[in-house]
């Protein structure tokens, strides 16, 4: 797309859909997606994840101890063809219909499947092969997984890709995709409807932002948990960590003590910003609070942190630049591999299940309700430095990932990290309680030291779960810009 005259928004999209068709175990049509970037001028936040559907009362899910994993009743209204439509139209250079090109030939004439991809299929299939449609839609031979080097054709999600295209998405939401997905939905006595689809909006929201240093740290507002990245930044800002040498053991232990304080109060906490009426972004972000709350860290002990009170009273991500100065993160993903795991017959539609990030605990911020976002992991994430952009990023990864933005935000600004080595390095992510997992090559040394502070490390590879995320990284430098692609994923830094 860059080659053809198009922008960085255009590039980022081209490649967004395209992955829907190679990488089908991180997103699909079904998926959601936000953006940050910047135009050359100013910063834009775009939230393109869908609600509830209008159905889904508190009562609907009575009885039950958690929100459903998979099927339908975890399916929530897709937002990511809308975040295509509305990026294209507002800064793409490119006609709309022009980045599906990529996409439809390797869904009409086949794509040879990757070694990461064929096995995270493979996982795939063994969980979800009992959900609507998924055997018919993504298995070969009668039901399993196309095999690394094997050539994998999706003809009918060439047709829906086609028709998005043409319709400029409106298809997908108010036309014959619109209707197959809410037939298919009656079916299966699922609460989706066509208005449900037609109602959906995205909102150009901004963004949220933590100071470091000289740089800003910016997220997404809620319903994500990119607000967590920006605590856990603020807190170990008051604790000078950038004085401390890098993949130290006291760096390590105050990063992770800092993402638990955050992590406590996100989950307390955050939700659609619409229900966000007692405890606001602005209570969390507070400096004072987060320095009460980097108050709370032993440096030499690790702790379990409850929430604090501060009022009292499987995805895909990608960067691109251009030689304009336009840069933009974005991200889009299923949730789980496949999401629900119901694909909609005929279409090679797989539907997210966005809706198990709802609570049902009664009058917690995110409990279950109709027309209504749930907490989200998916976080673009975008550093400025005077005023002006330096860095569109983001790590792909469940709640890996604002650990992953704060370890990479530290790695470039607080240690001087380009991003390629801080993508290599070494990854810690909080499990539950004392429990954190560690990669091994963060060494003997620092495995050993956190186990003598306290902390329950679980050592594992990153090839055991894919949990510690891939990132994705540009950065402006003067006259150009360098980039970084996580070794752990499959992705590639290129330029033109």
């Amino acid at each position: 797309m860059l080659a053809r005259g198009g922008n960085a928004v255009d590039a980022v999209l081209a490649a967004a859909i395209t992955l829907v068709v190679v990488e089908p175990t991180g997103c699909g049509l079904g998926s959601d997606a936000f953006a940050i970037l910047w135009d050359g001028h100013e910063l834009h936040g775009l939230n393109a994840s869908g609600r509830s559907p209008a159905a889904w009362t508190p009562e609907r899910f009575a009885g039950a101890e958690k929100m459903p994993f998979r099927g339908w009743e975890s399916v929530t209204v897709p937002g990511a063809v809308s975040a295509w439509r509305d990026l294209s139209k507002r800064f793409g250079r490119l006609s709309f219909a022009d980045l599906f090109g990529p996409a439809i030939d390797y869904a009409r004439n086949g794509f040879i499947v990757t070694p990461i991809i064929a096995e995270q299929w493979r996982r795939a299939v063994e969980d979800l092969s009992d959900q609507p449609g998924f055997v018919e839609g993504f298995t070969v031979d009668g039901g399993r997984a196309p095999r690394a080097g094997e050539l994998f054709v999706n003809r009918p999600q060439a047709d829906s890709l086609e028709a998005i295209a043409d319709t400029n998405g409106e298809a997908f939401y108010r036309g014959h995709l619109a209707e197959r997905i809410a037939a298919f939905a009656r079916e299966h006595n699922a609460a989706l409807t066509v208005d449900d689809l037609a109602a959906h909006t995205n909102d150009w929201c901004g963004t949220i932002s933590q100071r470091f240093g000289e740089v800003d740290l910016h997220e997404i507002p809620p319903n994500g948990q990119g607000i967590a990245a920006l605590m856990a930044l603020g807190i170990v800002g008051h604790l000078k960590i950038g004085d401390l040498p890098v993949d130290s053991l006291d760096a390590y232990h105050l990063q992770i003590e800092a993402m638990k304080l955050a992590t406590a109060d996100l989950h307390a906490h955050v939700a659609d910003l619409r229900f966000m009426n007692y405890v606001t972004v602005e209570h969390l972000l507070d400096a004072d609070y987060l320095k009460s709350r980097a108050a709370l860290i032993d440096r030499n002990r690790a702790q379990n942190f409850g929430p604090g009170a501060p009022r009292h009273g499987g995805t895909v991500c990608l960067s691109a630049a251009d030689a304009s100065g336009m840069m933009i993160s974005f991200i889009q993903s299923n949730y789980s591999g496949f999401g629900s795991g119901v694909v909609v017959p005929s279409t090679g539609i797989s539907l997210q299940n966005r809706g198990f990030g709802f609570s049902l605990k009664p009058g917690h911020p995110n409990q279950v309700g109709p027309r209504k976002r749930p907490f989200h992991t998916i976080i673009p994430g975008f550093i400025m430095k005077g005023g002006e952009p330096l860095t569109a990023f983001g790590l792909m990864g469940g709640p890996m990932q604002a650990q992953g933005h704060l370890q990479m935000t530290l790695r470039m600004n607080a240690w001087d990290q380009n991003p390629q080595v801080a993508s290599d390095a070494p990854r810690w992510r909080i499990l539950q309680g004392l429990d954190v997992a560690v990669e091994p090559e963060a060494g003997e040394e620092i495995l050993s030291g956190l186990a003598e502070r306290g902390h329950k490390v679980v050592i594992e590879a990153p090839e055991a779960s894919f949990g510690f995320g891939g990132s994705q990284i540009i950065h402006r430098i003067e006259g150009g810009y360098v980039a970084g692609s996580d070794p752990r994923k499959d992705g590639q830094a290129a330029g033109f």
